[in-house]
């Protein structure tokens, strides 16, 4: 078969012969081979710079793009692909007579194949670097090739993840050294994707440098990090992004073993992660335990073994089965105990030798080793689906140690009071709303969670109090001599009236209800210690 009658016949079938393929990488992992592969079918290859340079060394011939273009590259490399030689290479149509006329005019090269990853802005901008150095990462024009190329898919082939370097050539040896139409809409789709994503990391970083909080057009992107088995439910279907974001987590940690992490694995250890992260590592040792979004159990220690021990007493019931996050390096003796019973997920900045050992003893167990701690005050974002739209805000940043306390009662708390309110505060922060929890000598005793009223959010901590109790065989209500902390104002007496009857002596709230008047009175009345914060917390 002559080529002409190829091309037809391709043209036809919507297969595309390859000729000239052009390799423009920053990543170039795999791009050796690749290329190898390339010139072994005949395919005359082009080349940018460092690129050129890697594929050269390693024998391969390779014309420089500005041979190509009969331009220099100028501008410390800020203009090498810019050229209507390049981009009319990838743009023209190649059933189109007009293109092609103006090609032969012009003298411009046809271009197949387009290979191109972005100067790595993403890891610039998330390392802290300078300015300067960040917009210097911005790529031009590999993003305009890309884009180009990705447009012009009916003809040309567009390669932007070396993952998919195989799945061209295979497609290139099943069909003669043609390409497929199916291949060439499946990478251009994913082409755009990355272009979006690229652009919406750059758009974010700049949106943070000028302190603009609200953006006209929002962006979000986000990179693979993995296909994830299903959703919130086996019917729905679920993956896990990785953002540009300079935040220690779970989307930064190291898998160390265990199982892959399902979608609510994944919610539950960023919850708890999060709120182990309240706890400054220098003062004390902590432990949060989750079970669906909620902390069922958390406590500081001066050893994390205490404060697991504590954050279990809480509700050993609900921690079945759950995540629990640590705020310093986990030792032999605490993932000894962490062990006893099931757990699905362990979070925390490390972990010692003979704990990793100690935990790798029981396979499906997920330990998640993630560097560091976020900090609470750090600046960010959220994001919340609704139909037809998306919610942003920022991230609540707010710490207990930045807060104004006002003792709003006759009674003053004692500084025992005083440091079981602080906790309580920082804890109930994490909760989901309406939320009331119990707090006692540096650990929750019970959480009242997700009530759609307060006065019963009060009484699920009591009943919780009283069954944690009854498990551990202790005597009297774990309630008697706590702290109540409320997520916001209370509207009426009736959660403190609950709490002053199962025995707690002193309440942190929000204040500023149009009662506050009735509810002070009723805390002098019963003589307990009541603080005002003046900030809400609520968390859906």
């Amino acid at each position: 078969m002559t080529l002409s009658h190829r091309k037809s016949s391709a043209a036809a079938s919507h297969k595309r012969v390859v000729g000239r393929a052009l390799l423009s990488v920053s990543d170039k992992t795999g791009i050796v081979e690749f290329a190898r592969a390339l010139s072994g079918r005949g395919i005359q290859l082009v080349s940018t710079g460092g690129t050129r340079k890697a594929l050269t060394n390693a024998g391969l011939t390779v014309l420089d793009i500005a041979e190509l273009t009969g331009f220099p590259e100028i501008m410390d490399g800020r203009v090498k692909a810019l050229h209507p030689k390049v981009h009319g290479g990838l743009l023209a149509k190649r059933d189109d007579h007009q293109h092609q006329a103006a090609m032969r005019q012009h003298g411009i090269p046809q271009i197949d194949l387009l290979v191109s990853n972005f100067y790595p802005f993403e890891e610039t901008a998330r390392s802290g670097a300078s300015f300067e150095d960040c917009v210097e990462n911005v790529d031009i024009g590999g993003v305009a090739m890309v884009r180009a190329a990705a447009k012009n898919h009916a003809d040309v082939v567009v390669v932007v993840d070396p993952a998919d370097y195989a799945a061209v050539l295979d497609d290139l040896s099943d069909n003669d050294g043609d390409t497929t139409l199916k291949l060439r809409r499946r990478l251009a789709a994913k082409a755009f994707a990355r272009t979006a994503a690229y652009d919406a990391a750059i758009a974010g970083w700049f949106a943070d440098q000028v302190d603009e909080k609200t953006q006209d057009w929002l962006t979000v992107g986000g990179t693979l990090a993995e296909t994830l088995r299903y959703g919130e439910n086996p019917h729905q279907s679920a993956a896990f992004y990785h953002t540009a974001e300079k935040r220690p987590g779970v989307a930064t940690a190291r898998q160390v073993q265990g199982k892959q992490l399902s979608y609510n694995n994944i919610v539950d250890a960023d919850a708890a992660y999060q709120c182990a992260a309240e706890f400054d590592p220098a003062r004390t040792a902590a432990c949060v335990i989750v079970k669906h979004a909620n902390p069922c159990g958390v406590a500081e220690d001066g050893s994390l073994l205490g404060a697991y021990r504590k954050a279990l007493a809480t509700d050993p019931t609900s921690a079945f089965g759950g995540v629990v996050a640590m705020n310093r390096t986990i030792d032999a003796e605490t993932a000894r105990a962490i062990t006893e019973i099931f757990t699905e997920v362990i979070i925390a900045p490390d972990a010692s030798k003979e704990a990793i050992a100690i935990i790798g003893a029981k396979k499906n167990l997920r330990l998640l080793l993630a560097g560091d701690l976020p900090d609470p005050r750090g600046a960010g974002i959220t994001f919340k689906s609704v139909a037809g739209g998306m919610l942003v805000q920022s991230r609540d940043n707010a710490v207990v140690e930045d807060m104004d306390f006002k003792v709003v009662t006759k009674r003053q708390p004692t500084e025992k009071e005083l440091d079981d309110l602080r906790f309580a505060f920082r804890v109930v922060k994490h909760v989901k709303s309406n939320a009331v929890l119990y707090a006692r000598d540096g650990a929750t005793v019970g959480i009242g969670a997700g009530q759609t009223s307060r006065v019963d959010s009060a009484r699920i901590g009591v009943l919780k109090a009283e069954d944690a109790a009854k498990t551990a065989q202790a005597p009297g209500s774990l309630v008697k001599g706590s702290v109540m902390a409320s997520d916001a104002f209370l509207p009426f007496a009736d959660s403190l009236l609950v709490a002053v009857e199962a025995g707690a002596t002193a309440i942190i709230q929000q204040g500023s209800s149009v009662r506050d008047e009735e509810v002070i009175k009723a805390a002098d009345e019963h003589g307990i210690a009541m603080v005002f914060t003046g900030m809400r917390l609520f968390r859906h």
